[in-house]
């Protein structure tokens, strides 16, 4: 069976489902740790980063919905994931609306064009959704890391309570990130991975390949087995599609990408 579908991901979804976990936007996961509220007693904070294909994002949000599922759409300001139409149709589903920054690539590390660009945009995503939470875009070309921002400013002085890389604790949470178009692609990843922790899941057994290898894990028990009740899955809508056309051709790219990921990947150890 094809991964990277429409289907593989509803798959997954009613796995974790059966499984009884609970889906929460990231979102809610800030607010209730600020109040030392409640968490379900197994979680899941969905979290998608819309780096292009805007539209994809939405067939995403749509299945999830059906299922009753809430999700976290953090939208670049670039015209392929900025596409108000969408933000605007995703958010009145109920799911969070999210600034996926990169203010530091934008401007070659200048620090104050850089606020001054994040608080802009960060305005003007407010207008579809009163936006509380951000993630970083990891440009893996850019010698700029975009949570270099921080080192200049204080996120929360902008009405922000939650960057995942800043406010999830991955001792606790596991983190599953499609990146590379596939879930063990941190080989490859510039940005987008907690080393420390995946070295740690990797000795349990908690490393998967495929779509499918994850469900395998829910359903016979690895997971729980692993205790592990607190779960972020990153996805990046583009990937995922019923086109076999776009299918391919992401498959293509992405191929071509990992291995530019892995040379730089190499090249800053």
């Amino acid at each position: 069976m094809r991964d990277f579908t429409l289907q593989a991901y509803k798959d997954l979804l009613i796995a974790l489902q059966q499984s009884a976990y609970q889906f929460i936007t990231f979102e809610q996961y800030c607010i209730a740790k600020q109040s030392n509220g409640a968490l379900p007693p197994k979680v899941v904070i969905l979290r998608h980063d819309v780096d292009l294909k805007a539209a994809n994002s939405l067939a995403t949000a749509q299945l999830e919905a059906e299922l009753g599922i809430v999700a976290s759409y953090y939208f670049r300001v670039v015209p392929q994931s900025n596409q108000p139409e969408i933000i605007t149709q995703i958010a009145a589903l109920g799911h969070e609306i999210g600034y996926h920054y990169e203010d530091m690539g934008i401007f070659n590390g200048n620090h104050v064009q850089a606020i001054a660009h994040f608080q802009q945009q960060l305005a003007y995503f407010r207008t579809y959704y009163p936006v509380k939470t951000i993630c970083m875009h990891g440009n893996p070309t850019s010698k700029w890391d975009s949570k270099d921002l921080w080192k200049h400013a204080d996120y929360k002085d902008y009405g922000i309570i939650g960057e995942p890389y800043y406010d999830i604790d991955f001792s606790q949470f596991f983190y599953l990130t499609d990146t590379g178009r596939c879930w063990d692609g941190y080989n490859v990843s510039v940005r987008d991975k907690v080393p420390l922790h995946q070295d740690n899941w990797n000795s349990r057994g908690l490393k998967f390949h495929s779509t499918y290898d994850i469900i395998k894990g829910i359903e016979n028990g690895l997971l729980t087995k692993e205790g592990i009740n607190q779960i972020m899955i990153t996805t990046h809508p583009q990937r995922w599609t019923n086109s076999k056309k776009e299918w391919i051709l992401e498959f293509i790219i992405q191929n071509l990408k990992n291995t530019i990921k892995y040379i730089l990947s190499k090249r800053n150890t």
